[in-house]
């Protein structure tokens, strides 16, 4: 990378972040205005929801099995090796599942978002769909931002519930607890604001994916490697914006509901 006076850099960091604002909030008002794409809606939410579902479900319920055997391991110190059940439901409702969801949707569909409209980027069919009269923006990123936070939502609660199942399944083949007590202790552990709390994240979440990874691919330069380069800064800055957010979100939820 070139070297640049810290008077440059904060220009163009500064300039990014407005670039950022702009889109997102173009993106979010446009489907209160005509014309709509709700066939790209559909077809996204198909991509993104339906495409995201095995490396979802499989995460979150290997997930399960190894925080049910690790939890198994530090709860029979005091022998409340009972309330395994417990303690995997509040970490996969709560903490777990909407960040590991965020994270491997952040990377199948953030990367896919910017390398698909870099490469149109380069390849000057963004300009020709100005030249058309057709908005880029709602044509492309707000299909996207919507299909992705709706899906989210929906694959966040796929994942606590394999995560679940998979510690009941360590729990009972491995540890010997009764099922029925496991599921048991499960529900009773879980309170009106852990449900919010896990569900409110993937909101976050999918608004970060779709905008990070459109905003990189409306703004690649420099060709196929630029394209290459948009790809991973997608994956890179939209995990780390998940993550930050996360606190963020999970400080807010606990001044509000105090657990």
């Amino acid at each position: 990378m070139p070297f640049v006076s810290p008077e440059i850099f904060a220009k163009e960091r500064l300039a990014a972040i407005q670039d950022y604002s702009i889109l997102s909030w173009r993106a979010v008002v446009n489907l209160f205005s005509k014309p709509r794409y709700l066939a790209d809606i559909y077809t996204q939410m198909d991509y993104i929801g339906v495409g995201s579902m095995p490396i979802v479900v499989l995460t979150g319920f290997f997930t399960g099995c190894v925080l049910a055997l690790q939890s198994a391991t530090s709860l029979e110190a005091f022998g409340s090796v009972s309330l395994t059940g417990n303690l995997v439901a509040l970490s996969m409702v709560k903490e777990l599942g909407p960040v590991l969801t965020g994270l491997m949707v952040s990377g199948r569909n953030a990367s896919g978002m910017a390398s698909e409209i870099g490469s149109m980027k380069v390849t000057e069919q963004i300009d020709a769909m100005r030249a058309l009269g057709t908005d880029p923006l709602r044509k492309l990123v707000t299909p996207r931002l919507y299909a992705t936070i709706f899906m989210l939502f929906f694959l966040t609660i796929m994942s606590d519930a394999c995560g679940i199942a998979g510690g009941a399944l360590v729990s009972v083949a491995l540890l010997g607890l009764n099922a029925s007590s496991y599921f048991h202790n499960s529900y009773r552990a879980l309170a009106y604001g852990d449900v919010v709390q896990g569900l409110t994240k993937p909101l976050f979440s999918g608004f970060i994916i779709a905008t990070v990874g459109c905003y990189f691919g409306m703004n690649t330069k420099g060709g196929t490697q630029g394209v290459g380069k948009a790809t991973t800064q997608a994956v890179v800055v939209s995990s780390v914006f998940i993550i930050i957010v996360d606190l963020l979100v999970t400080r807010a939820m606990i001044g509000v509901f105090g657990r």
